[in-house]
Protein backbone atom coordinates (compact mmCIF):
# COMPACT_ATOMS: atom_id res chain seq x y z
CA UNK A 1 0.00 0.00 0.00
CA UNK A 2 1.77 3.65 -1.03
CA UNK A 3 1.04 5.91 1.41
CA UNK A 4 0.00 9.96 -0.14
CA UNK A 5 -0.07 12.72 1.23
CA UNK A 6 -1.75 16.77 0.10
CA UNK A 7 0.29 18.94 -2.20
CA UNK A 8 -1.04 22.50 -1.08
CA UNK A 9 -1.51 25.55 -3.51
CA UNK A 10 0.94 27.81 -2.94
CA UNK A 11 2.99 28.03 -5.63
CA UNK A 12 6.21 29.63 -3.39
CA UNK A 13 6.33 26.63 -1.26
CA UNK A 14 4.73 23.61 -3.37
CA UNK A 15 8.33 22.83 -4.43
CA UNK A 16 9.89 22.68 -0.89
CA UNK A 17 7.19 20.70 0.29
CA UNK A 18 7.28 18.36 -2.32
CA UNK A 19 10.28 17.49 -1.71
CA UNK A 20 9.93 17.38 1.93
CA UNK A 21 6.98 14.69 1.18
CA UNK A 22 9.03 12.41 -1.06
CA UNK A 23 12.00 12.28 1.12
CA UNK A 24 9.85 11.00 3.83
CA UNK A 25 8.84 8.29 2.12
CA UNK A 26 5.48 9.61 0.89
CA UNK A 27 4.20 7.63 -2.92
CA UNK A 28 2.06 10.35 -3.88
CA UNK A 29 1.43 13.88 -3.56
CA UNK A 30 -2.40 15.01 -4.77
CA UNK A 31 -3.75 18.46 -4.96
CA UNK A 32 -7.55 19.58 -4.93
CA UNK A 33 -9.45 22.39 -7.21
CA UNK A 34 -10.43 24.25 -3.90
CA UNK A 35 -8.97 27.17 -3.22
CA UNK A 36 -6.77 26.99 -6.39
CA UNK A 37 -6.06 25.18 -9.31
CA UNK A 38 -5.01 21.51 -9.22
CA UNK A 39 -2.62 21.77 -11.84
CA UNK A 40 -0.03 24.91 -11.25
CA UNK A 41 1.50 23.10 -7.83
CA UNK A 42 2.36 19.78 -10.21
CA UNK A 43 4.35 22.13 -12.23
CA UNK A 44 6.78 23.37 -10.04
CA UNK A 45 6.65 19.68 -7.79
CA UNK A 46 7.68 17.76 -10.84
CA UNK A 47 11.02 19.59 -11.18
CA UNK A 48 12.14 19.95 -7.43
CA UNK A 49 11.09 15.69 -7.31
CA UNK A 50 12.76 12.92 -8.67
CA UNK A 51 10.55 9.53 -7.67
CA UNK A 52 6.93 10.55 -6.16
CA UNK A 53 4.14 10.35 -8.38
CA UNK A 54 2.08 13.49 -8.55
CA UNK A 55 -1.72 13.61 -9.41
CA UNK A 56 -4.95 15.74 -9.32
CA UNK A 57 -7.69 14.76 -6.69
CA UNK A 58 -9.31 16.03 -8.60
CA UNK A 59 -9.44 18.65 -11.24
CA UNK A 60 -13.19 19.13 -11.82
CA UNK A 61 -13.54 17.79 -15.27
CA UNK A 62 -16.42 20.04 -17.29
CA UNK A 63 -14.74 23.63 -17.02
CA UNK A 64 -11.98 22.90 -19.53
CA UNK A 65 -12.20 20.67 -22.46
CA UNK A 66 -10.95 17.60 -23.48
CA UNK A 67 -7.87 18.74 -25.22
CA UNK A 68 -7.14 21.43 -22.76
CA UNK A 69 -6.86 18.76 -19.71
CA UNK A 70 -5.12 16.30 -22.34
CA UNK A 71 -2.79 18.96 -22.96
CA UNK A 72 -1.90 19.97 -19.39
CA UNK A 73 -1.46 16.63 -18.70
CA UNK A 74 0.74 16.30 -21.63
CA UNK A 75 3.36 18.79 -20.00
CA UNK A 76 3.05 17.84 -16.82
CA UNK A 77 3.86 13.98 -17.29
CA UNK A 78 7.17 15.55 -19.75
CA UNK A 79 7.92 18.02 -16.76
CA UNK A 80 7.73 14.90 -14.14
CA UNK A 81 9.33 11.91 -16.36
CA UNK A 82 6.64 9.84 -16.69
CA UNK A 83 5.00 10.22 -12.82
CA UNK A 84 1.62 12.41 -13.27
CA UNK A 85 -1.82 10.94 -12.61
CA UNK A 86 -4.65 12.84 -14.14
CA UNK A 87 -7.78 12.34 -11.51
CA UNK A 88 -10.75 13.96 -12.53
CA UNK A 89 -14.08 14.32 -11.06
CA UNK A 90 -17.63 15.94 -11.62
CA UNK A 91 -17.67 17.81 -8.61
CA UNK A 92 -22.52 18.68 -8.00
CA UNK A 93 -24.05 20.94 -10.05
CA UNK A 94 -24.17 24.16 -8.18
CA UNK A 95 -20.56 24.31 -8.78
CA UNK A 96 -20.62 23.84 -12.15
CA UNK A 97 -23.62 25.85 -13.04
CA UNK A 98 -22.88 28.37 -10.50
CA UNK A 99 -18.95 28.35 -9.55
CA UNK A 100 -17.53 27.46 -12.97
CA UNK A 101 -20.68 28.25 -15.23
CA UNK A 102 -20.52 25.39 -17.35
CA UNK A 103 -23.31 22.69 -18.47
CA UNK A 104 -23.76 19.55 -15.74
CA UNK A 105 -26.15 17.91 -18.13
CA UNK A 106 -25.80 13.95 -17.95
CA UNK A 107 -22.48 13.78 -15.88
CA UNK A 108 -22.17 10.73 -15.77
CA UNK A 109 -22.11 9.69 -19.74
CA UNK A 110 -20.22 13.00 -20.36
CA UNK A 111 -17.38 11.94 -18.00
CA UNK A 112 -16.69 8.71 -20.05
CA UNK A 113 -16.74 10.52 -23.56
CA UNK A 114 -14.31 12.95 -21.54
CA UNK A 115 -11.85 10.33 -20.79
CA UNK A 116 -12.34 8.41 -23.90
CA UNK A 117 -11.73 11.85 -26.25
CA UNK A 118 -8.33 12.59 -24.00
CA UNK A 119 -7.06 8.40 -24.90
CA UNK A 120 -7.41 9.23 -27.92
CA UNK A 121 -6.07 12.92 -27.86
CA UNK A 122 -3.34 11.44 -26.42
CA UNK A 123 -2.95 8.63 -29.43
CA UNK A 124 -2.67 11.43 -31.76
CA UNK A 125 0.27 13.08 -29.50
CA UNK A 126 1.71 9.67 -29.90
CA UNK A 127 1.18 9.38 -33.50
CA UNK A 128 -0.98 6.60 -33.53
CA UNK A 129 -3.43 8.21 -36.07
CA UNK A 130 -4.55 11.53 -36.60
CA UNK A 131 -7.41 13.37 -34.63
CA UNK A 132 -10.95 11.94 -35.83
CA UNK A 133 -12.94 12.11 -32.10
CA UNK A 134 -16.63 12.14 -32.36
CA UNK A 135 -18.51 11.18 -29.29
CA UNK A 136 -21.70 12.12 -27.66
CA UNK A 137 -20.64 15.50 -26.02
CA UNK A 138 -17.25 16.19 -27.49
CA UNK A 139 -15.77 16.15 -30.92
CA UNK A 140 -11.74 16.41 -32.09
CA UNK A 141 -11.25 16.43 -35.46
CA UNK A 142 -8.87 18.97 -36.40
CA UNK A 143 -5.15 19.51 -35.43
CA UNK A 144 -1.89 21.17 -37.45
CA UNK A 145 1.02 19.57 -36.70
CA UNK A 146 2.49 23.07 -35.46
CA UNK A 147 -0.13 22.30 -32.80
CA UNK A 148 0.41 18.53 -32.25
CA UNK A 149 3.24 18.31 -29.11
CA UNK A 150 4.61 14.39 -30.54
CA UNK A 151 5.29 11.90 -28.25
CA UNK A 152 6.33 12.70 -24.26
CA UNK A 153 8.85 10.74 -24.17
CA UNK A 154 8.12 8.88 -20.90
CA UNK A 155 4.40 7.54 -22.10
CA UNK A 156 0.49 8.17 -21.14
CA UNK A 157 -0.33 10.22 -17.79
CA UNK A 158 -3.14 7.41 -15.81
CA UNK A 159 -6.37 8.40 -15.98
CA UNK A 160 -8.41 7.98 -12.53
CA UNK A 161 -11.83 9.21 -11.79
CA UNK A 162 -13.57 10.16 -8.55
CA UNK A 163 -16.62 8.17 -8.11
CA UNK A 164 -19.50 7.25 -5.14
CA UNK A 165 -22.90 6.28 -7.04
CA UNK A 166 -23.10 2.77 -9.25
CA UNK A 167 -22.72 4.12 -12.99
CA UNK A 168 -19.44 6.11 -11.78
CA UNK A 169 -17.73 3.21 -10.38
CA UNK A 170 -18.55 1.08 -12.91
CA UNK A 171 -17.12 3.58 -15.91
CA UNK A 172 -13.88 3.69 -13.68
CA UNK A 173 -13.26 0.23 -14.40
CA UNK A 174 -14.20 -0.40 -17.74
CA UNK A 175 -12.27 2.91 -18.92
CA UNK A 176 -10.03 4.17 -16.40
CA UNK A 177 -6.71 3.28 -14.74
CA UNK A 178 -8.04 3.52 -11.17
CA UNK A 179 -10.68 5.38 -8.99
CA UNK A 180 -10.51 7.88 -6.24
CA UNK A 181 -13.06 6.87 -3.62
CA UNK A 182 -14.45 9.67 -1.49
CA UNK A 183 -13.35 9.98 2.05
CA UNK A 184 -16.99 9.57 3.16
CA UNK A 185 -17.36 5.96 2.78
CA UNK A 186 -16.89 2.77 5.54
CA UNK A 187 -15.36 -0.59 4.76
CA UNK A 188 -19.35 -2.09 4.49
CA UNK A 189 -19.75 0.62 1.62
CA UNK A 190 -16.16 -0.44 -0.25
CA UNK A 191 -17.26 -4.22 -0.05
CA UNK A 192 -21.15 -4.02 -0.81
CA UNK A 193 -21.08 -1.18 -3.48
CA UNK A 194 -17.73 0.14 -4.74
CA UNK A 195 -15.81 -3.01 -5.13
CA UNK A 196 -18.59 -5.19 -7.14
CA UNK A 197 -19.54 -2.35 -9.32
CA UNK A 198 -15.64 -1.60 -10.15
CA UNK A 199 -15.35 -5.51 -10.72
CA UNK A 200 -18.41 -5.39 -13.22
CA UNK A 201 -16.46 -2.34 -14.99
CA UNK A 202 -13.48 -4.58 -15.27
CA UNK A 203 -14.89 -7.28 -16.69
CA UNK A 204 -16.77 -5.65 -19.29
CA UNK A 205 -13.17 -4.02 -20.53
CA UNK A 206 -11.35 -7.79 -20.37
CA UNK A 207 -8.97 -6.86 -17.11
CA UNK A 208 -8.78 -7.17 -13.42
CA UNK A 209 -7.95 -5.51 -10.37
CA UNK A 210 -4.29 -5.76 -10.97
CA UNK A 211 -4.92 -3.53 -13.92
CA UNK A 212 -6.20 -0.75 -11.70
CA UNK A 213 -5.38 1.03 -8.59
CA UNK A 214 -7.94 1.52 -5.77
CA UNK A 215 -7.19 5.13 -4.04
CA UNK A 216 -9.04 6.76 -1.14
CA UNK A 217 -8.50 9.32 1.85
CA UNK A 218 -8.82 8.43 5.42
CA UNK A 219 -9.74 10.68 8.41
CA UNK A 220 -7.15 9.94 10.73
CA UNK A 221 -7.05 9.90 14.92
CA UNK A 222 -3.35 10.03 15.70
CA UNK A 223 -0.96 11.46 18.28
CA UNK A 224 -1.83 11.88 22.09
CA UNK A 225 -4.84 11.34 23.59
CA UNK A 226 -5.84 15.47 23.41
CA UNK A 227 -3.99 15.45 19.74
CA UNK A 228 -6.87 12.20 18.77
CA UNK A 229 -9.71 14.22 20.26
CA UNK A 230 -8.79 17.23 18.71
CA UNK A 231 -8.87 15.39 15.71
CA UNK A 232 -11.91 13.52 16.57
CA UNK A 233 -14.11 16.66 16.24
CA UNK A 234 -12.75 18.42 13.17
CA UNK A 235 -13.94 14.87 11.92
CA UNK A 236 -17.26 15.02 13.38
CA UNK A 237 -17.71 18.15 11.52
CA UNK A 238 -16.61 16.72 8.09
CA UNK A 239 -18.64 13.59 8.47
CA UNK A 240 -21.82 15.48 9.10
CA UNK A 241 -21.09 17.62 6.67
CA UNK A 242 -20.71 15.21 3.86
CA UNK A 243 -23.24 13.08 5.77
CA UNK A 244 -26.15 16.02 4.95
CA UNK A 245 -26.34 15.79 1.00
CA UNK A 246 -28.51 13.37 -0.44
CA UNK A 247 -25.42 11.47 -2.83
CA UNK A 248 -24.14 10.38 0.16
CA UNK A 249 -26.62 8.51 1.76
CA UNK A 250 -26.41 5.03 0.67
CA UNK A 251 -23.35 5.02 2.94
CA UNK A 252 -25.22 5.47 6.01
CA UNK A 253 -27.83 3.12 4.94
CA UNK A 254 -25.36 0.48 3.85
CA UNK A 255 -24.65 0.71 7.56
CA UNK A 256 -28.31 0.68 9.18
CA UNK A 257 -28.25 4.09 9.58
CA UNK A 258 -30.96 5.32 8.00
CA UNK A 259 -32.33 8.48 9.46
CA UNK A 260 -28.77 9.98 10.06
CA UNK A 261 -28.87 11.67 6.23
CA UNK A 262 -32.37 13.27 6.34
CA UNK A 263 -31.85 14.73 10.02
CA UNK A 264 -27.97 16.27 8.96
CA UNK A 265 -29.86 17.82 5.64
CA UNK A 266 -32.50 19.18 8.20
CA UNK A 267 -29.91 20.57 10.53
CA UNK A 268 -28.05 21.93 7.47
CA UNK A 269 -30.28 24.12 6.47
CA UNK A 270 -30.57 26.05 9.35
CA UNK A 271 -26.71 25.48 9.64
CA UNK A 272 -26.17 24.53 12.76
CA UNK A 273 -23.40 22.74 12.98
CA UNK A 274 -22.97 21.56 16.31
CA UNK A 275 -25.88 19.65 16.11
CA UNK A 276 -25.23 17.66 12.85
CA UNK A 277 -21.69 17.12 14.76
CA UNK A 278 -23.29 15.50 18.15
CA UNK A 279 -25.48 13.29 15.60
CA UNK A 280 -21.88 11.66 14.86
CA UNK A 281 -21.59 9.43 17.41
CA UNK A 282 -18.68 7.39 18.72
CA UNK A 283 -20.31 4.65 16.83
CA UNK A 284 -20.56 6.17 13.31
CA UNK A 285 -17.28 8.14 14.02
CA UNK A 286 -15.30 4.80 14.22
CA UNK A 287 -16.51 3.26 10.84
CA UNK A 288 -14.87 6.27 9.06
CA UNK A 289 -11.88 6.95 10.76
CA UNK A 290 -8.70 5.16 11.61
CA UNK A 291 -7.82 5.40 15.11
CA UNK A 292 -4.38 4.97 17.12
CA UNK A 293 -0.53 6.70 18.25
CA UNK A 294 1.20 6.77 16.21
CA UNK A 295 3.62 3.99 17.20
CA UNK A 296 0.18 1.24 16.22
CA UNK A 297 -1.32 3.40 13.05
CA UNK A 298 0.33 1.18 10.68
CA UNK A 299 -1.18 -1.86 11.70
CA UNK A 300 -4.30 -0.10 12.18
CA UNK A 301 -4.38 0.62 8.35
CA UNK A 302 -3.60 -2.71 7.42
CA UNK A 303 -6.11 -3.80 9.31
CA UNK A 304 -8.61 -1.38 7.83
CA UNK A 305 -7.95 -1.07 3.90
CA UNK A 306 -5.46 -3.94 3.21
CA UNK A 307 -6.37 -5.72 0.67
CA UNK A 308 -8.68 -3.24 -0.60
CA UNK A 309 -6.78 -0.19 -0.90
CA UNK A 310 -3.95 0.57 -3.30
CA UNK A 311 -3.07 3.88 -2.11
CA UNK A 312 -4.03 5.74 0.97
CA UNK A 313 -3.77 9.64 1.71
CA UNK A 314 -5.28 11.70 4.68
CA UNK A 315 -8.08 13.81 5.29
CA UNK A 316 -5.17 16.66 6.84
CA UNK A 317 -2.05 18.46 6.00
CA UNK A 318 0.64 16.67 6.74
CA UNK A 319 3.94 18.45 5.34
CA UNK A 320 3.95 21.35 7.57
CA UNK A 321 2.10 19.81 10.49
CA UNK A 322 4.62 19.63 13.06
CA UNK A 323 4.92 15.68 13.57
CA UNK A 324 6.92 14.61 10.05
CA UNK A 325 9.49 12.34 11.49
CA UNK A 326 6.46 10.52 13.07
CA UNK A 327 4.87 10.20 9.47
CA UNK A 328 7.93 8.89 8.55
CA UNK A 329 7.68 6.05 10.77
CA UNK A 330 4.72 5.43 10.05
CA UNK A 331 5.67 5.06 6.28
CA UNK A 332 8.71 2.85 7.43
CA UNK A 333 6.45 0.64 9.07
CA UNK A 334 3.56 0.16 6.34
CA UNK A 335 6.96 -0.59 3.89
CA UNK A 336 8.29 -3.97 6.06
Amino acid sequence: MKLDTILGGDLTTAGSAAKRAEDLGFGGLWTAEALNTPYLPHAVAALATESIELGTAIAVAFPRSPMVHAMTAWDLQKASKGRFILGLGTQIRKHNERRFSVSYDHPGPRLRDMVLAIRHIWECFDGEHGLDYHGEFFTHDYIQPFFNPGPSGYGRPRIMIAAVGPYMCKMAGEVCDGIQIHPFHTTTFLDEHVMPNVDAGLAASGRTRDDFEFATTTFVLTGDERQQESMAAMARTQIAFYGSTPAYAKVFECEGWTDLQPQLQSLMRSRDMAKMSELITDDVLEKFCVRAPFDGLAAAIRAKYEGKIDRLGFYMPIIGGGQEEEWGRVIEDLSR
